[in-house]
């Protein structure tokens, strides 16, 4: 008999976890977490940190590794923050503000 809930029914989240960029220079990463039973936020951390110890935000087997541990906090039921030490908003222009995509372009804008 399985101890899983129906599909169709939301659960409560077990535990929090933020993973935070720590920088250049290894240790890359710090697992933190504000809520949650010990030992399961313990188990995701060490899984965690396997697949990222040694890779820093820009290396191409980061954005693999980082899928992996959003579906292990999925499958654990766990909320997951990311902070790499970048503001999202800075990376996306936005569509309504072309002289912002004009500067980005290396435009100057009309007046």
């Amino acid at each position: 008999m399985s101890t899983l809930a129906p599909e169709g029914v939301p659960q409560p989240p077990r535990g929090h976890v933020r993973i935070v960029y720590l920088g250049p220079v290894a240790p890359h990463w710090d697992v933190q977490s504000d809520f949650g039973d010990r030992a399961l936020i313990e188990e995701f951390r060490q899984r965690a940190l396997a697949r990222l110890v040694l890779l820093p935000p820009h290396d191409p087997q980061f954005r693999r590794n980082r899928e992996r541990v959003i579906r292990d906090a999925e499958r654990e039921n766990v909320i997951l923050d990311w902070d790499l030490g970048i503001p999202e908003e800075e990376t996306t222009v936005p569509a309504d503000a072309p002289e912002a995509a004009d500067a980005a372009d290396g435009a100057s804008p009309a007046t």
